[in-house]
């Protein structure tokens, strides 16, 4: 689940990911990550459209598009709650949660950088 972010905050994360990616790569290195990077993208956007068109048709429950949770949190909240009563963290915490989330992405891809420019 993505914390509670502003979406400047989201995008200026996705523009520094990028920046940094694009450090000592090459022109289709860059353009390798771009495009599984943007498949990724068209998953997601594929899914939560179809999720909202069985949602139009009465098929899945109303909250689950909206709310970005799957149908199993849907129907039961977290830890057994109903959806309304789950609990929100401080948007201090969320804030500190996202940067660490992407922390470690940033180390994981600078570190899966470095595998394949050994195996060169």
């Amino acid at each position: 689940m993505l914390p509670n972010v502003s979406p400047k905050l989201f995008s200026l994360s996705a523009v520094i990911v990028g920046y940094i990616l694009i450090d000592d790569m090459t022109a289709n290195e860059q353009n390798a990550i771009g495009n599984w990077l943007m498949l990724v993208a068209q998953v997601l956007s594929t899914n939560a459209f179809y999720r909202a068109v069985m949602q139009e048709r009465g098929l899945e429950p109303v909250g689950s598009t909206e709310t970005g949770k799957n149908n199993s949190d849907t129907f039961s909240g977290y830890n057994g709650q109903s959806a309304g009563n789950v609990n929100t963290n401080s948007n201090s915490n969320d804030n500190e949660q996202t940067l660490a989330m992407l922390e470690k992405m940033v180390r994981a891809m600078q570190t899966e950088i470095k595998n394949i420019k050994n195996n060169l």
